[in-house]
């Protein structure tokens, strides 16, 4: 499997996960899912839940346009260190993100989000360490 291979698998990846947490997010502010899940279960009620929800959120979006520029399905005129930046950026994020998993009260939030921030982290660092300016399908 060449470079290229890895890079395309990563931002492929990112693009689909990103998006699934997208939703996941939403469905937590619409109550389906209990916000208890999220933050750790540290959230104490539903405002609190909104605010940090709607963060997550846009923060998400701004991750999913940074992987789409990179990946080529968004076709928008940004300096390539500009994306560099944000995609070391994310892999800390996500890092730091998996040790706040491992630390969370909820036992689902640990099983299921500490293996997916560190897929993450490893994508972001694929993308990261990527010297195409942008991944062609």
């Amino acid at each position: 499997m060449n470079n290229l291979d890895t890079t395309r698998i990563a931002a492929t990846g990112m693009l689909i996960i990103l998006s699934l947490i997208i939703l996941f997010h939403l469905l937590v502010m619409v109550g389906i899912i209990p916000y208890d899940m999220v933050w750790g279960g540290r959230l104490k009620n539903s405002a609190q839940m909104l605010s940090f929800e709607a963060i997550s959120i846009l923060l998400n979006l701004i991750m999913l346009a940074v992987v789409g520029i990179k990946a080529g399905v968004f076709k928008v005129n940004i300096h390539r260190t500009i994306i560099q930046v944000a995609l070391w950026a994310m892999f800390g994020l996500f890092l730091l993100n998996t040790l706040g998993n491992l630390l969370s009260q909820n036992e689902l939030e640990k099983l299921i989000f500490t293996p997916l921030t560190l897929l993450l982290a490893v994508f972001s660092l694929r993308l990261a360490l990527s010297k195409e300016p942008k991944v062609s399908y």
